[in-house]
């Protein structure tokens, strides 16, 4: 057959088809598959979270075993204590899900770093428009080899950001904790005050009915029994608001837990005290165990490896090629060999921009210090002034109402009846007591608040949360997985190499 009748690549006669084909049977190239987004089945999963337990129990008992347990055993059938809540909130809290599914991202990222690049394939061909002129072509393949040591800075890097996901999350479960604990005792004061102003208008139901005969008997005028009855409805009333503090406190807490705000759960009400020597105020102890801290020491950790790797890629690589080729009929073998000259660029806006964001995590770790020392101390000043008042309250004043009114009582039983003091002694009473609660919520929340930007007593990993439930992690936050992490990095400077 002519040579110029025979098809394009049969006349070219070139090995490069197979190449070709076997290097598109080498890439190991992934699929997709469309996976929608199915709202009305995560509805029935959010709205059953706790009619199986189990994946929850295990959880607990992976805590237990990694020292961090905040409860021996889950069991909501009883009543769901704080105790339990906070294991449900790092469970199954929102933000903590979207945490760990960024530190996967970082995972992710961390697992792929330092990879070399993939070799190039590359095919150059001319037909000689000629009759007689041959074609030509030439195969290559290329490859570039890291010898500036980029892809091991790379990795560095990836662990670094890594790390700091792992921290923040650290930091975001810690945060968490406290604001479940703030939250339930808000509900708990909601539930005790909803439950003082039931109490009250008893009272004054009885003191209203008292009034009534005193009024039938010409012993009360009617402006006076007006007044009596004006409070009454003013009570009921707000008994409708305390309620609606109560509800509204109640579905604040089971969005912190991950629950659906129309769960049934019963909760246990939870309104403890702080103990003296409970509260400890040291700075020395925030700049070790603040978690916020930690996640600005490895954001800052990030910015030294970027800079690290910024001043790397400034040395070149070397790419080599070689191929096989055809001109004139004449068979050749191709070599090729390339290296980038660091003279014009050499990477000096990568640097420049490293550098100055290397300043910025420095000195946004030195203004969150300063930012939380003031937190800490208006904590500590909030905490002494809500003490200080609740102590007054329960040694004085409240004893003193009280005392009142078991002698408005026995007179009331003794026919001695003058229903404005009793009624002035009934919300008096009710007022202190409703001021009292609020001063031990602010104390409450005072010592939470101290409590967290203190840390954890000891360093702490991301809670081992695993993959069995609706949740899906994948095991990103196993305390194995922070292992993985690298080791701190190593500040190199590399400016003046």
């Amino acid at each position: 057959m002519n040579n110029l009748k025979r098809p394009l690549w049969m006349r070219a006669g070139w090995p490069g088809v197979g190449s070709a084909a076997a290097l598109c049977a080498l890439v190991g190239c992934q699929t997709y598959e469309r996976a929608p987004l199915n709202l009305a089945e995560h509805r029935s999963a959010f709205s059953s979270r706790l009619d199986n337990t189990e994946a929850i129990e295990r959880f607990a008992e992976r805590l237990a075993k990694a020292d961090e347990a905040v409860v021996e055993r889950f069991d909501p059938t009883d009543g769901l204590t704080q105790a339990e809540g906070e294991v449900l909130a790092i469970f199954y809290n929102a933000d903590l899900r979207i945490a760990r599914l960024d530190a996967g991202v970082a995972l992710a990222t961390f697992e792929t770093a330092g990879l070399w690049e993939d070799p190039e394939f590359g095919f150059d061909g001319a037909e000689i428009l000629s009759p007689a002129g041959p074609f030509e072509y030439g195969l290559t393949l290329s490859l570039t080899i890291p010898v500036s040591g980029r892809l091991g800075v790379e990795k560095d890097r990836a662990g670094a950001a890594y790390e700091a996901e792992l921290r923040r999350i650290v930091d975001a479960e810690w945060r968490t904790r406290a604001q479940v604990r703030s939250a339930w005792a808000a509900w708990s004061a909601a539930s005790e005050r909803l439950g003082l102003l039931r109490e009250v208008v008893g009272q004054v139901e009885r003191v209203a009915s008292i009034t009534d005969r005193l009024e039938s008997a010409g012993e009360l005028t009617r402006v006076e029994a007006r007044l009596l009855r004006v409070e009454l409805v003013e009570t009921r009333a707000n008994i409708a608001q305390a309620k609606l503090d109560e509800a509204s406190t109640r579905i604040r807490l089971l969005g912190l837990l991950g629950l659906s705000p129309d769960s049934s759960v019963e909760l246990v009400p939870r309104f403890s005290g702080v103990r003296d020597g409970d509260i400890e105020t040291s700075v020395d102890r925030l700049i070790e165990a603040n978690t916020l801290l930690a996640v600005r020491r490895a954001e800052y950790q990030v910015a030294e490896e970027s800079l690290r790797l910024e001043i790397r890629e400034q040395y070149p690589d070397i790419t080599l090629g070689t191929g096989f080729g055809s001109e004139d009929g004449d068979d050749r073998l191709l070599l090729g060999l390339s290296i980038p000259i660091p003279v014009l660029n050499a990477n000096r806006a990568g640097i420049a921009q490293a550098r100055a964001k290397w300043d910025v995590a420095r000195v946004a770790a030195e203004t969150t210090f300063e930012r939380l020392t003031q937190e800490l101390a208006l904590a500590k000043a909030s905490f002494d002034a809500a003490r200080t008042q609740r102590e007054a309250f329960e040694r004085d004043l409240v004893p003193m109402l009280d005392e009142q009114s078991s002698e408005v009582e026995r007179l009331a039983d003794l026919g001695e009846v003058n229903t404005l003091i009793l009624l002035e002694t009934v919300t008096r009473r009710f007022e202190a007591k409703s001021r009292l609660l609020d001063l031990r919520l602010a104390e409450l929340r005072a010592a939470i608040e101290i409590t967290r930007l203190l840390g954890p007593e000891e360093a702490v990993s991301p809670a081992p949360i695993d993959a069995q439930t609706d949740t899906p992690p994948q095991n990103t936050t196993d305390s194995s997985a922070a292992d993985d992490a690298p080791a701190e990095p190593r500040h190199e400077n590399e400016a003046s190499q």
